[in-house]
């Protein structure tokens, strides 16, 4: 699709609700008898004529009335006057023939075309190019007949035109005369685009007309780029609205509405990236995705297509402007990174020499005066980020090129070799083997926040200046590598994709192997990811030990994601037959992780405790974050949780402080396997919102399923049955477009949770049934006693029997006092009667030796409800007010109300749960006030808080909802929630408190 043959706007309008809201108030009230005026402000592409199609749309029973400014009849007078009212043909039945003549005259009417008719029903939103009519208002509203009839009596009477036609203010009365006149026949909306480029006589009657016809029924619309620079108001009469961009849910709901199928989450972001926010670039950006960018194989867009109406905009505006503000503009482009005092010495030649700081900002003033650069501290910036691009792509090959060599001369420290050599490289200042080689070496000595160029760019540009074969391919494949841990995974595919024509080292097509098969762990098939990591580790083992063994580690990992264990152990044997006594540390572990975690699948929880103990006693000497997750999982296998927290924690800030944005979600996942065995649910929470932002943004729906199944399973835990049910859902529905067995199951275990806190035992025991069959160990060794305690409940004791003894073997493998706490309960769940307080007791010592608070308030529910169930309320009571406190401070509803309703059948009156009140924060001074409320914020949930910020940026509801995969309604209970602990009462009060 060309920008050409987009639609003139997307059916609905995202993040304008604001706007559309006050185009409803301003209709609503020119349809009771009293109009207005507004003026809508932005930038280009903004959407400010969308907003007048939208009230276009919206005036039912309206005459509409539509015109425009076009530079080209800027000085025509009354150019746009003659095309707002020629369509309704001669004035001279509605207005006394003075000045019927004195408008003919002035817009050069025809005399006596087309006159309105005198009844008849107006169509809905009825425009004067359609043949206006004069109905009433849309539903005949009884102040629309009032009205009328006022009319018929008393009609409007402006002061008698002069018959001059000189006299200025005999056309402007005769307008509005006549826009009087049709009002009297039904409501009129005039709508007039790009009022800055109207010429001076349409634009004075126009607001001429607006500023006197507030009491009758016509609403006036206008937009403009830039608002007016005295202020809020046009004249103090017309109220503007200035439109920013987009919020991200808003933009990215936007391109839900334009894209096609199948488009990547990096490809979108990049979208997303290069549009920043505004609605008309998001439009033409994705009306200009070929077959080739939409598959991976080509580069995305670097500016809005050329020839669509956003360039045309810009470049009109450039064109504007002194050509040697033009050509500082162009070094601004091309590196968003200069500073003022490299801009002035990078503008020195172009001077000849000397240039004052003061002269470059002179020449940039007529820029800053037109609204297209800003002061930002010590350097310049675009008002308009997406006009940078254009400024660069405008500009011809060999502007670009002297600009890049100014550049490249004044940036001399060694922080700036990269965009040294990358300016370098782009003027072809030099031999393109030299230059090639300075950009490669650049790229790959750049820390991980080094700015622009970004180092996966740099390289992709060195190998295009690059003509040996397998040079270029290595610095194509480095590109790919950089790429993907920076997180843009379809950028990644695409360079590897060009590999394939290249002759290509042994070595470096098994390292390519392996990163494709990262890219597909991550958002493709664990099944082709598998193939591929066997392929890798067979083009490696023979060439790269280290890393050969990593693809088989990587295979194994991608059969654990599917569910398929057979697979992990097939791999195990393989390597078991490769192993060497010699091996370095970090083989080593990767040897010793694939024997305890087979054996752990093959129920040897015994047999994999020593090789798993040495997978931890390997970690110190390690580096690779991956490594430090599987001596994590190493951890968690033994028990050895708070082990397992700080490894996972120590990857994720090793990732962070490498800049290694793909890895972070795969590494918070990791964290929050910990952080669950600890009951530190919200952290989990808060962990699995960041991994899904971060997972989305980086095109890894994989392990996007398994954030929403931990978000899934938290939400269980508190109680929140729309949330979680929406959650798992989505999780499952990645887990069977993937083959991801470990989402499924963590998803089936977040339904079955909640079934059971809702007492629904039987359903809970079902769904967990199926997963056991499934034999995943995620099953096996974390929800097998949620199973227990529901097959329990349904009297399936041969089941939960067979659970528990895979339960007992792991959990007395690992010494640890939780995991041995709930063998004890589920023990005592199905004990013989007499049998179970010993038990329970046993169980409730091990729990206090533990660190999950969670899991001993749910022993002690239990066991308080045995108690009661064997007549000893008393004994009862204190175990299920110790329940209830710890569920009250967990959120967790829903287990909380079992324990209330325990404690009724013992005999205790238990107040109902209490809804959080508004706190009287007015009576305290500001300073306390604010203080208080910012603890206040600190006791929000990790949701509640996310909500929150959300909701003070400007999102709606259902933008919310959208991005935390949650319902609207769920979006609108946590703000009523929020509202009440912040003593707050609006969305303007938040926003307040948050900013």
């Amino acid at each position: 699709m060309s920008p050409a043959s987009l639609p003139a706007r997307v059916a609905v309008l995202r993040g304008r609700d604001a706007e559309q809201d006050a185009v409803r108030r301003l209709l609503d009230r020119a349809r009771d008898g009293s109009g207005g005026a507004m003026l809508f402000a932005g930038g280009p592409g903004m959407g400010k004529t969308a907003l007048l199609d939208h009230a276009a749309e919206q005036a039912r029973g309206f005459l509409v009335l539509r015109t425009r400014g076009a530079e080209s009849e800027h000085g025509l007078p009354h150019a746009a006057l003659h095309r707002l009212l020629r369509p309704l043909g001669d004035p001279g039945p509605h207005l006394p023939e003075p000045q019927a003549a004195l408008l003919r005259a002035t817009l050069h009417l025809p005399p006596a075309s087309r006159p309105l008719p005198a009844t008849g029903p107006r169509a809905p939103g009825a425009t004067a190019s359609d043949g206006p009519t004069p109905a009433a208002a849309a539903g005949g509203r009884p102040s629309a007949a009032r009205r009328r009839a006022r009319t018929a009596a008393a009609p409007f009477r402006p002061v008698a035109p002069t018959q001059e036609a000189g006299d200025a203010l005999g056309p402007a009365v005769a307008v509005l005369e006549w826009l009087a006149s049709l009002a009297a026949r039904g409501p009129v909306l005039v709508c007039v685009d790009d009022l800055h480029h109207l010429d001076a006589a349409s634009h004075d009657l126009l607001l001429f007309a607006a500023r006197r016809l507030a009491a009758e029924p016509v609403a006036f619309l206008f937009t403009a780029d830039r608002p007016p620079d005295h202020g809020a108001a046009l004249d103090d009469e017309v109220p503007v609205r200035v439109l920013g961009p987009l919020d991200p849910a808003a933009a990215r709901q936007m391109l839900d509405d334009l894209a096609p199928a199948g488009l990547g989450e990096d490809l979108r972001a990049s979208l997303e990236r290069l549009a920043h926010g505004v609605p008309l670039a998001l439009a033409e950006l994705t009306g200009s995705l070929t077959p080739g960018r939409l598959a991976g194989t080509h580069a995305p867009p670097v500016s809005v297509p050329p020839g669509g109406r956003l360039w045309r905009a810009h470049t009109r505006r450039l064109a504007a402007l002194p050509e040697a503000t033009r050509a500082l503009l162009l070094l601004v482009a091309a590196d968003p990174d200069l500073d003022i005092p490299t801009l002035v010495r990078a503008a020195a030649p172009r001077h000849g020499g000397g240039v004052s700081p003061g002269h470059v900002l002179d020449l940039l003033e007529p820029a800053e005066v037109a609204g297209v650069l800003t002061a930002e501290g010590d350097r310049y910036a675009f008002a308009e980020p997406v006009m940078g691009p254009v400024v660069y792509a405008a500009a011809s090959p060999a502007a670009r090129r002297a600009a890049h060599r100014l550049l490249a001369g004044v940036l001399h420290h060694d922080h700036q070799r990269l965009r040294r050599a990358w300016h370098r490289a782009a003027a072809l200042d030099g031999s393109v083997d030299e230059l090639a080689a300075e950009l490669a070496e650049a790229a790959q000595a750049a820390g991980p926040h080094a700015g622009h160029p970004e180092p996966y760019l740099a390289l992709e540009r060195a190998a295009e200046l690059t003509e040996r074969g397998e040079v270029k391919a290595a610095r194509l494949a480095a590109a790919a590598h950089h790429a993907s841990i920076s997180g843009h995974p379809q950028r990644a595919r695409a360079l590897l994709a060009r590999l394939s024509p290249l002759t290509v080292p042994a070595e470096m097509r098994g390292q390519a192997e392996l990163l494709r098969g990262n890219l597909e762990l991550l958002g493709g098939e664990t099944g082709s990811a598998h193939d591929r990591f066997l392929a890798a580790a067979g083009w490696l083992l023979d060439r790269d030990r280290s890393l050969g063994v990593r693809a088989l580690v990587r295979a194994a990992e991608a059969g654990y994601f599917a569910g398929d264990h057979q697979r992990f152990l097939a791999i195990a044997r393989r390597a078991a037959v490769l192993r060497r006594p010699d091996e370095r540390p970090a083989t080593r572990l990767m040897f010793e992780f694939l024997e305890g975690m087979a054996a752990t699948l093959r129920g040897r929880h015994a047999e994999a405790a020593e090789p798993l103990r040495r997978v931890l006693l390997l970690a110190p000497h390690v580096h690779s974050t991956a490594m430090l997750v599987w001596a994590g999982t190493a951890g968690l296998l033994l028990g050895d949780d708070a082990n397992a927290l700080a490894l996972a924690t120590r990857a994720v800030e090793s990732a962070r402080g490498r800049g290694g944005a793909s890895a972070l979600p795969q590494l918070l996942s990791a964290v929050i396997n910990a952080e669950l065995w600890l009951g530190r649910y919200g952290s989990v929470t808060r962990h699995a919102i960041e991994g899904l932002r971060l997972a989305q943004e980086t095109g890894q729906h994989n392990t996007a399923g398994q954030h929403l199944a931990w978000l899934a399973l938290a939400a269980a835990v508190q109680g929140d049955k729309e949330t979680c049910r929406t959650r798992a859902a989505a999780a499952l529905e990645v887990a069977d477009a993937h083959g991801l067995g470990v989402a499924a199951a963590l998803g089936n275990w977040a339904l079955a949770h909640l079934d059971l806190s809702r007492g629904r035992a039987a359903d809970a025991a079902g769904r967990l049934r199926a997963e056991l069959r499934n034999g995943h160990v995620v099953v096996r060794v974390m929800a097998t006693p949620t199973f227990i305690e529901a097959a329990a409940r349904t009297g399936e004791r041969q089941d939960a029997m067979a659970a528990l003894d895979v339960l007992d073997r792991w959990a007395g493998s690992t010494r640890n006092p939780d995991r041995l706490a709930l063998a004890a309960r589920c023990h005592a769940l199905l004990a013989e009667p007499g049998a179970s307080e010993e038990l329970f007791r046993h169980a409730l010592d091990l729990h206090h030796r533990g660190s999950c608070e969670f899991e001993t308030a749910r022993t002690e529910l239990l066991f308080g409800g045995a108690l009661r169930r064997d007549r000893r309320p008393g004994a009862a009571r204190e175990h299920l007010h110790s329940a209830l406190d710890a569920f009250e401070r967990f959120g967790a509803r829903l287990w909380a109300a079992q324990a209330r309703a325990e404690l009724r059948a013992a005999g205790q009156a238990v107040p109902p749960p209490s809804t959080p009140a508004a706190r009287p924060f007015s009576h305290l001074p500001e300073g306390e006030r604010q203080a208080d409320r910012q603890a206040q914020i600190g006791r929000l949930t990790a949701q509640q808080e996310q909500i929150a910020r959300m909701v003070a940026e400007g999102a709606t509801n259902r933008e919310v909802a959208a991005r935390l995969v949650i319902s609207p309604r769920t979006v609108d209970h946590h703000l009523r929630n929020i509202f009440a602990q912040l003593g707050i009462r609006s969305r303007v009060d938040l926003a307040r408190l948050l900013s």
